[in-house]
């Protein structure tokens, strides 16, 4: 049965949107929420990087990070799903109380409920990439495998 998220406000499952709460340490540098992270890393080494960090809000850090008379790095598309990859571990590994809920959801299906992305989530008409919702179940596969059969 598919596990669908949103808002990071939903029970149990919207800490697993990307603006919920949960800050997250990465290269040496700590995030309000993965939102932040995840959008500065378009601009990585640059002074609108760490305006997006200091952003009041995950809302206001993704519109930062959509800015489009910013540049992207080069290499953007190429990683986007490597960074994603690597902010979404650094926070489950952090927070045991969201590794719980992620874990507490076994092999069930995973998908980001929005039908404004196409890529992350499900998009409009149902068949997106979900590569939100794929990461968190990769994540969750390795964070399991990890615990062993006792942690499960």
């Amino acid at each position: 049965m598919p596990i669908y998220f949103y808002g990071a406000d939903e029970v149990p499952y919207g800490c697993f949107s990307n603006f919920s709460a949960h800050g997250v340490e990465l290269d040496g540098r700590f995030w309000p929420t993965s939102e932040h992270c995840f959008q500065a890393q378009k601009f990585t080494g640059t002074r609108h990087a760490d305006l997006i960090r200091k952003a009041p809000t995950p809302l206001c850090a993704a519109q930062l990070g959509r800015d489009t008379s910013k540049p992207l790095r080069r290499d953007w598309e190429r990683v986007k799903d490597d960074v994603m990859r690597r902010v979404v571990d650094a926070e489950f590994r952090t927070h045991e109380g969201i590794r719980a809920v992620l874990l507490s959801t076994g092999t069930d299906r995973i998908v980001e409920d929005t039908g404004a992305d196409h890529y992350w989530g499900r998009g409009r008409t149902g068949t997106g990439k979900n590569m939100l919702g794929r990461i968190l179940m990769s994540t969750r596969d390795r964070l399991a495998a990890e615990a062993g059969p006792v942690g499960r």
